[in-house]
């Protein structure tokens, strides 16, 4: 692997001990329900065109199928190389003649068993350029929306966005709202959260500032999306709340296809296609 730079490995090494966290609380709600479901790892390595990228990074797919979770992925990859020069131009401080790049971040999506239990996708990550930026959010999916669970998510990363800046919630959950949408079909992904971009760490204070707020934002993920699974996993369903929930997922997996700019970004620069399309769920109806 490519010597990493030290905030690139800092970032890295807060990104893999929050997945360990998140996958041990996973699993422990899997135990309350009486499974014995667990994740498995699965490394990989970045490719170019099927062949390995020398120094060019990997990372690790983490995958449960149980009784509560139906399938979830948690995703740490750092990787390095240089953008094609097309891409190159569609990225914040990268530019044909200048394409080089690393980044490292962590990816979570939850597709539930039972439909009352909502859906959830989490990613924060930091890349550098020419530039150097965070990125990241988390936004809730629910077949089966639930006031009180939208109102928690919502007031959880407030908070978490009070602490640094009372500006960023609002703006970040309108960019939430915006980036969550599928015009196709005229309707948003799910609930909403928050999305944020281009927190710029122009020194190393501006590192700090924001790899502070980004840890916050994972934080807040941890504390209260277990809470959400916890209230709602024991609810009876009827077929038709699981029809509903099968055609929901229809329009998830548009949205990550056709829209998503992480799904791109992993294609374009040779990451692992299995990991890349965990997000999509399991089973899916359009009718």
């Amino acid at each position: 692997m490519t010597d990493w730079t030290p905030h690139t490995a800092r970032a890295r090494t807060w990104f893999e001990s929050l997945r360990d966290r998140i996958c041990a609380e996973f699993e422990a709600i899997e135990r309350e329900a009486g499974s014995d479901a667990r994740f498995t790892y699965t490394p990989w390595n970045r490719e170019h065109e099927g062949e390995p990228v020398a120094n060019g990074g990997g990372g690790v797919q983490g995958l449960m199928k149980g009784r509560v979770f139906e399938k979830v992925g948690v995703n740490v990859s750092t990787v390095g190389g240089t953008f094609s020069p097309e891409f190159a131009r569609t990225i914040n401080g990268a530019d044909p003649e200048n394409p080089a790049f690393t980044a490292t971040g962590i990816s979570l999506v939850a597709h539930m068993a039972n439909p009352h239990v909502p859906a959830v996708h989490m990613n924060t990550r930091f890349l550098t350029t020419r530039k150097a930026w965070f990125g990241g959010g988390g936004d809730l999916n629910p077949p089966l929306p639930y006031e009180e669970d939208t109102a928690d998510f919502h007031a959880r990363f407030q908070a978490a966005c009070d602490a640094h800046d009372e500006g960023y919630y609002p703006r970040f959950k309108a960019w939430a709202d915006e980036y969550f949408y599928i015009p196709h079909r005229k309707v948003h992904r799910g609930v909403g959260g928050i999305f944020y971009d281009h927190l710029e760490c122009a020194d190393d204070a501006g590192f700090e500032e924001n790899f502070a707020f980004t840890r916050d934002v994972g934080e807040a993920f941890l504390d209260v999306y277990p809470r959400l699974v916890r209230r709602r996993m024991a609810m009876p369903f009827t077929e038709a709340d699981k029809l509903q929930q099968l055609q929901w997922r229809g329009r998830y997996a548009e949205f990550n296809l056709v829209y998503d700019r992480g799904t791109l970004f992993g294609l374009k620069t040779g990451g692992n296609i299995d990991a890349i399309l965990m997000s999509l769920p399991p089973e899916a109806v359009w009718s």
